[in-house]
């Protein structure tokens, strides 16, 4: 069986996979998003999470060159606006009173790369609207969220709490939460990870 290494510290991605059945090694890419997405200005926010995810999966691959290696990044566009994470739950209240009442796209990549070399890639897009919450509702959730929605690029993890922010949401639930399951797990069965 090939190795996989999973080139993140996401415990969400690393939740589905174990919950899959899929046996990996994690060791985090240490990239600087911000920077890469400043050099990115401009560009479509597919685009944007298909190059971090490959520079991760790259990065990681060419340490590890016997193995295949699995980069994933998710960005959030609101109207045009690349969203980052929050660095504190002061910008996490003042990034869901934004997008309170709105809809925002998600958009995750992921990127299989052996040797250096992509060897797969699938961009995902889902489309959410957040309700209109009263400010009650914001306190308690990010009392009780806290770091976790810190975590997250939306401030949301929707298997959890997060799920109550929403009122519609369209796209793969398993991309939301960080990974294209169904097609990834399709392509480690392609490359000798899983059994067929």
């Amino acid at each position: 069986m090939t190795r996989l290494i999973l080139a993140s510290a996401s415990m969400s991605r690393a939740g589905l996979l174990e919950a899959a059945g899929v046996r990996f090694e994690i060791q985090p890419a240490r990239i600087d998003e911000d920077a890469v997405k400043a050099s990115l200005h401009g560009e479509d926010a597919a685009r944007v999470a298909e190059v971090l995810a490959e520079m991760k999966a790259q990065r990681v691959s060419t340490a590890a060159p016997d193995a295949l290696v699995l980069g994933a990044d998710q960005v959030l566009d609101f109207g045009g606006e690349l969203v980052s994470k929050s660095a504190s739950l002061a910008e996490a209240r003042v990034l869901l009173r934004r997008l309170r009442g709105q809809r925002h796209q998600l958009i995750g990549a992921a990127v299989l790369a052996k040797a250096g070399v992509p060897v797969w890639r699938h961009v995902e897009r889902a489309r959410l609207w957040m309700r209109d919450f009263s400010d009650a509702f914001l306190e308690d959730y990010l009392a009780r969220e806290s770091a976790a929605a810190l975590a997250c690029v939306g401030c949301y993890r929707l298997e959890g709490a997060g799920a109550q922010l929403f009122s519609k949401i369209e796209g793969d639930y398993f991309s939301i939460l960080g990974l294209p399951l169904i097609p990834l797990l399709a392509a480690l069965r392609e490359h000798g990870v899983i059994v067929s």
